[in-house]
């Protein structure tokens, strides 16, 4: 292949055929429902009730063209980097020296968790903002997810998608740019960073991945709470982390076999985040942006992609090379650039600042918000614009 193909961005447009839809409509109808879980809680898993209330809203009040609408109405783009096809969105703002900002989604997100904040941060004026908060914003599909190529050789850990998002941003002709993720995002984040790529000036994450390494001091009481959050987790909400980092392909089969079984496995990750879905879809009462129609949004995209499998990999692929680099004994480099954090108050933990700085020595933001948890851009978008705006004022 010339170099000249490996390089080319193309423009790309979703066209989701209609049999597909209606394949998809088939498999949730035929569903095979377990009996109700014999507790009051979410400690048995996804509850009956919720999931056959999302599935009711998928067939009967869902509009399936709205995922290929969304995206649509956005520039979206793809291109070959390191032997995989990469699509990205990549909305330029209007305004002069809008700064630079590649944001990686999660899992079990999509570029869909980051839609709501496009707007905010490419027009910033029209949003509560100023001129000189601008963005020119990429938003790319980690490769297995979404549009993104499905990798076929193992070694896309985070290390690899940051060099990818190196050379994307290279591509597009960025020569000074910042970054920021969250969950699955954030390790890539912190993988830029710590590689240092030309032309990368800060980073922004809002989940604290230094601290799932390893043990964190607990001494002050904001210390022991996030200490105390961190354990009830790993005890009683890490199911869906172990499978993925462990045994991908084998939970893969059920993902993509049944859209209500892919569905339940999504909506497993964190009891804040399940909760709000919960009541979203059973008592009406959506979480901010956290929205019937947005959740299935993600879900619909992942079914249609047929992603479901390719994406629980990046656990597998994240997890072998933490291993790898553990058995080389040699500590990864600092992250020299400028690091801004936020921490949400419905997070997994709350990040303490003592944490952040332990895992970031060069901390130049951090903020404590009033509201949002794991997903803060899909569930706050407006408050989440307003931290990326801060967080990067210095650099620009």
């Amino acid at each position: 292949m010339s170099t000249t193909v490996q390089t080319e961005i193309r423009p790309f447009h979703v066209d989701i055929p209609e049999e597909q839809i209606d394949n998809l409509r088939r498999r949730i109808a035929a569903t095979r429902w377990p009996g109700k879980e014999l507790v009051q809680d979410r400690s048995q898993g996804v509850q009956l009730a919720t999931l056959q209330e999302l599935a009711r809203y998928w067939t009967t009040d869902y509009d399936f063209g709205r995922v290929e609408a969304r995206l649509n109405a956005l520039p979206q783009f793809a291109t070959e980097i390191d032997g995989v096809n990469i699509h990205f969105i990549h909305v330029k703002s209007r305004h002069e020296n809008a700064l630079p900002l590649i944001m990686t989604h999660g899992w079990p997100g999509s570029v869909i968790e980051l839609l709501e904040v496009v707007a905010p941060l490419t027009d910033p004026t029209a949003h509560g903002g100023r001129a000189e908060d601008a963005f020119h914003l990429v938003l790319p599909s980690i490769p297995g997810y979404g549009f993104s190529g499905e990798p076929v050789e193992i070694g896309w850990d985070p290390g690899r998608v940051a060099q990818a998002w190196a050379e994307l941003m290279h591509r597009l002709g960025y020569s000074r740019y910042v970054a920021q993720g969250g969950d699955v995002g954030a390790s890539v984040t912190d993988a830029m960073g710590r590689q240092a790529p030309e032309g990368l000036i800060g980073i922004h994450i809002n989940l604290l991945v230094t601290a799932l390494a390893g043990p964190q001091p607990a001494e002050s009481e904001q210390e022991r709470a996030a200490a105390d959050a961190l354990a009830t987790f790993r005890a009683s909400g890490f199911g869906y982390f172990l499978e993925q980092a462990t045994r991908p392909q084998t939970i893969g089969y059920a993902l993509l076999d049944s859209p209500v079984a892919l569905a339940a496995w999504m909506l497993d990750h964190d009891t804040d985040s399940y909760y709000k879905i919960s009541h979203a879809f059973v008592d009406g009462e959506p979480s901010g942006n956290l929205t019937p129609d947005h959740i299935i949004d993600n879900i619909t995209l992942y079914w249609l992609t047929g992603t479901g499998a390719s994406a629980a990999r990046s656990y597998w692929e994240s997890g072998r090379a933490q291993a790898l680099a553990a058995a080389s004994g040699h500590a990864p480099p600092e992250v020299s650039i400028p690091v801004g954090f936020t921490t949400f108050p419905d997070e997994i933990f709350q990040a303490p600042r003592s944490w952040v700085e332990k895992g970031y020595r060069n901390l130049t933001y951090y903020n404590e918000v009033d509201r949002g948890g794991h997903f803060a851009a899909w569930e706050e978008p407006d408050l989440f614009a307003t931290e990326i705006r801060a967080a990067f004022k210095s650099l620009r």
